[in-house]
Parts: structure tokens; C-alpha cells; sequence
């Protein structure tokens, strides 16, 4: 076999390799998505919240890069609004739509990034 035929195959694997991996993920931060935990933040100080619901098309526009930013950084708190048993934050922090965040003073309502960013902080 030449070198650039074993050149090729090992290139030909690792493209699948990636988007195979590539696809998991995906599908793994949409179950993620999905889930509907009751979520206590008495006990998240110094947290970003994120205020949203899994059948929202402005939240799942966003919910991926919030997500990967969250794997590195662990700083955001994620509420899916679905769960009835969130629902008394939307009178404790007057929430009016979803996607919201909220960091100490800072709040934003949206979907631009640039301003998700200056509440989340630097990507990283």
C-alpha cells in the first residue's frame, strides 16, 4: 500500500471518528436540554443564571454555545422554566421572557451573543 493510500485511510477514519463525535455530542446537549430538574439557588452564589424553556426556538438558537461555554468555565446555573416547580423564580426575578440571564446586577434578555458573552464572561 502506498503512502498516500495509508495517508488517505487514516484521514478517512479520523473524519468519521469526528463526526461520529461530533454527532454524539450534539444529541447529548439536546437530552441535557430537555431535562427538567427542580433547581434550588439559595445555594448557587456567585452563578450566572440561565432562564429558559426546551421548546423555545430563541433558547435552543443559544442553548449549545452556552452549554460548551459551561463545560469549561462552570458558572452558569440552567433552569428550564418547563418545570412547574421553577416557575416562583419568574416573580422573584421578574422574569418577562426566556432566554434570560442573569449575573449579580447584570441581566440580559436574547439571543445576541455579544451580549451573552458580557454576562457569562470571556469564552474560553
Amino acid at each position: 500500500m502506498t503512502l498516500i493510500k495509508r495517508v488517505g485511510k487514516a484521514l478517512a477514519v479520523i473524519v468519521v471518528v469526528l463526526a461520529v463525535s461530533g454527532f454524539i455530542g450534539h444529541r447529548y446537549v439536546n437530552y441535557v436540554e430537555k431535562q427538567q430538574p427542580v433547581v434550588t439557588l439559595a445555594k448557587h452564589a456567585n452563578k450566572v443564571l440561565f432562564f429558559y424553556r426546551d421548546d423555545c426556538p430563541d433558547c435552543q438558537s443559544i442553548f449549545h454555545q452556552i452549554y460548551w461555554h459551561n463545560v469549561i468555565s462552570r458558572n452558569i446555573i440552567f433552569i428550564n422554566m418547563n418545570q412547574s416547580k421553577n416557575r416562583p423564580y419568574i416573580q422573584q426575578y421578574q422574569l418577562t421572557s426566556v432566554p434570560t440571564l442573569i449575573h449579580g446586577n447584570q441581566r440580559y434578555s436574547g439571543t445576541n451573543m455579544k451580549n451573552i458573552k458580557q454576562i457569562v464572561g470571556d469564552w474560553k
